[in-house]
């Protein structure tokens, strides 16, 4: 990882609105700062060209004043002539022939000047800005032809008035640009905490829920729809996802714990009548044959469990795995157990693992023998964008109040109550098909309930007995041929 500059780092620990002002009051800085360089060039330019027009034109009086052995007479222009003005006539050497009253003895130009002036006019400047000078001066100095021996002509204007104007300028500048940044701090601080406001409103709320608080929700107002308050929506929607997740594992556990304590509370039972009176050894025997299945008893209830929990995430369990689902069924013999199998499709290829396949099917077909009646039918058919198995028997079907519970745990209807099981064998169904994007339907004597995503299809199946109707999406391409990755071709989940 890449350590961070340190000032970054040091911002970044800055609450996140004086990251906000300083964000902005940095952008404000280099705009300000770019227009106000562009506002002085382009002055300075202006004043620049004005100086320039009056040296064009004192340099073509003067060159015209420039005698032939590189002096000027200024006895030609009488008393207001360039002999009161800045000038100087340079040889090839920087050699001062002639100047004016007001430039001295001493070349106005360095050698290199005076290299760039032998080939061409060049614009010269004398003196700083700031500080500023006693006498700034703006030349022009260009070559002269015949006036042999001087070879380069050097007018000069004072710029006070032009530096003065820029000097002016650069202090107005500085002194709105500082306003501006002021005034730019102030009202980003403001609308960086109106902004924020929601935020900490949120996060004191939240607060009290990571404290305990139950059934609380964010107060998003109904009349924004900006990033704040879609947050805030997203984040209810968080909260009541995570109430209803914890109110499963709440009645998860209490059922759980329901379901664990009968068959306690019998071996218990057997345990203190055995401890009552002395017993023969084939009394013994069979109380510990009867200890022996309540024990199974048990230990496939937790293992129902166990696979219940894999099964709510199937979804993080390789969800992508893809498998043809008619070769899964098809190689289960499901002849063997009195099961028809029927199949009017070749496009059955679904994102489930064929150890979960297997396992639908089989929780499916023993529930069917355990609640209903021969004949017992498996269909494959296909539907749009979806596969589409069913299990159907012929049986007197479920009551229509218990359809839309058939699938939750440990719910069993009035008349399986006699009858072994748990209520966990469509519950861990349910969960395998849900986790991956399917449906499953509860079709009994023509009432039908729908669990999971909505995929459309057509009911497919008897006018009586009871159907479950798997549905799961299709993946288009065949998966290349692959043996079964689980050992087990044909686990026992010992549904209900």
């Amino acid at each position: 990882m890449r350590r961070l500059v340190p000032g970054v780092a040091g911002i970044r620990r800055l609450p996140l609105r004086v990251q906000l002002v300083t964000g902005f009051v940095l952008a404000m800085t280099v705009l300000l700062t770019a227009a106000g360089t562009f506002v002085y060039w382009r002055v300075r330019i202006d004043l620049d060209t004005g100086l320039d027009r009056d040296l064009s034109e004192l340099f073509a009086v003067t060159h015209a004043l420039v005698t032939p052995d590189g002096r000027v007479d200024d006895q030609k222009s009488g008393a207001a002539g360039p002999a009161s003005r800045d000038f100087q006539t340079l040889s090839v050497d920087g050699e001062v022939i002639s100047s004016g009253s007001g430039v001295g003895a001493t070349s106005l130009l360095s050698a290199s000047q005076l290299e760039h002036a032998l080939r061409a006019s060049i614009h010269v400047q004398v003196g700083a800005l700031l500080p500023a000078s006693s006498r700034p001066l703006r030349l022009l100095a260009a070559p002269i032809d015949g006036k042999s021996p001087a070879a380069v002509l050097v007018v000069g204007v004072e710029r006070d008035q032009r530096d003065e104007a820029l000097r002016e300028l650069l202090a107005t500048l500085a002194l709105a640009g500082f306003g501006a940044l002021l005034i730019a701090a102030v009202v980003g601080e403001r609308l960086a905490k109106a902004a924020l406001a929601p935020v900490e409103r949120y996060r004191a709320q939240a607060e009290t829920i990571a404290h305990g608080a139950t059934g609380v929700r964010l107060d998003v107002p109904s009349d924004r729809h900006d990033e704040v308050t879609r947050l805030g929506h997203t984040f209810n929607d968080v909260l009541g996802a995570l109430e209803h997740a914890l109110e499963r594992e709440r009645s998860f556990v209490n059922d759980a714990s329901h379901e664990l304590r009968t068959p306690l509370t019998l071996v218990s039972a057997r345990v203190q009548l055995l401890r009552r009176r002395p017993r023969t050894v084939h009394e013994h025997e069979r109380a510990l044959a009867e200890l022996d299945t309540d024990i199974r008893d048990l230990i496939a209830l937790s293992d129902q469990m166990l696979e219940l929990g894999s099964a709510m995430n199937a979804h993080a369990i390789d969800p992508d795995t893809p498998t043809d689902l008619n070769d899964v069924v098809g190689a289960m013999d499901l002849a063997e157990i009195g099961v028809q199998f029927f199949t009017t499709t070749n496009r059955s290829v679904v994102p489930m693992p064929a150890s979960q396949i297997r396992q639908v099917v089989n929780n499916l077909i023993v529930n069917a023998r355990a609640h209903g009646e021969p004949p017992i039918d498996v269909t494959i058919t296909s539907a749009e964008a979806s596969v589409v198995l069913m299990v159907s028997d012929a049986g007197p079907g479920m009551p229509p109040e218990f359809l839309s519970r058939a699938a939750e745990r440990f719910t069993r209807s009035e008349h399986a109550h006699s009858r072994p099981g748990t209520g966990l064998g469509l519950a861990l169904v349910d969960a395998l098909v849900r986790g991956h994007g399917g449906e499953i339907r509860v079709c009994s004597n023509g009432l039908h309930h729908r669990n999971g995503a909505a995929l459309d299809f057509a009911c497919q199946h008897r006018a009586h007995g009871t159907t479950i109707t798997v549905a799961l999406p299709t993946i288009s391409e065949r998966p290349d041929p692959d043996p079964d990755p689980d050992p087990d071709p044909d686990p026992d989940p010992d549904p209900d």
